[in-house]
């Protein structure tokens, strides 16, 4: 797999990750040994000693960088489009840090990718079932997809995956367009590009978040709202 062109960059958002993030990255690159990429961090200002944790990996491994984003509002979506602008390879690779994304699914993830030329692989859910996800959290984004797909059709069956790869034009070409706020970034690249892209689904067992909380919240749930009725208003001023 090694080939030139297929190399690509894994951007991973942390917040107060410093139990998590270590062996996340040692189990990237378990399972990446044959392959050409580079890991990017954005810590959103962690307050739990997260940024010593990446200046000591830094220090030992010469495809990894980072990045702390100081603003007074934390949001997901900021960091990655943060992460997407530092990287040096045309495939980006989005990952939460908090290990709920197994890295074992990396290599067949992006062999499929490649060779299936595609625009955007997502990472989805078996909804059937609730393993790795609240209750609170498995009936929200339960809801939240049954209103994106009202309102703006259905192209994914998971639009609010955070683990999925595409090529970085479908960012740069649209990212006047894109809200750009809140917690998911995939929202925006599939709702809110100008072309249509070839997608594909490929379904993986998400784990149990690891020493951390639950990223949806009320603020969450507002700005995927806020997002589609933006998206809506988008399409009618073209």
């Amino acid at each position: 797999m090694k080939k030139k062109n297929n190399k690509f960059s894994i951007v991973i958002p942390t917040y107060n990750e410093k139990q998590n993030i270590a062996l996340l990255v040692n189990k990237i690159d378990k399972y990446l040994k044959n392959f050409f990429y580079e890991i990017v961090v954005i810590d959103d200002n962690s307050q739990d000693g997260t940024k010593l944790v990446l200046k000591e990996i830094k220090s030992s491994k010469k495809n990894f960088l980072f990045y702390i984003r100081k603003k007074e509002n934390r949001d997901l979506s900021q960091s990655l489009i943060l992460g997407i602008k530092k990287t040096k390879f045309n495939n980006i690779i989005i990952m939460d840090g908090d290990l709920q994304h197994n890295p074992k699914y990396l290599p067949k993830i992006i062999r499929v990718f490649f060779e299936k030329k595609i625009d955007l692989l997502v990472c989805v859910r078996n909804f059937k079932k609730r393993s790795g996800l609240s209750f609170i959290r498995y009936f929200a984004s339960l809801s939240l997809i049954f209103f994106i797909n009202i309102f703006l059709g259905k192209r994914v069956s998971d639009p609010m995956s955070g683990f999925f790869i595409f090529k970085k034009k479908i960012y740069t070409s649209n990212k006047k367009n894109i809200y750009g706020k809140g917690f998911k970034l995939l929202f925006d690249l599939i709702y809110f590009s100008k072309r249509s892209l070839k997608i594909k689904e490929y379904m993986i067992i998400f784990n149990k978040r690891k020493n951390n909380k639950s990223k949806m919240n009320l603020k969450v749930i507002s700005h995927i709202l806020v997002a589609i009725f933006y998206n809506m208003l988008m399409k009618l001023l073209r």
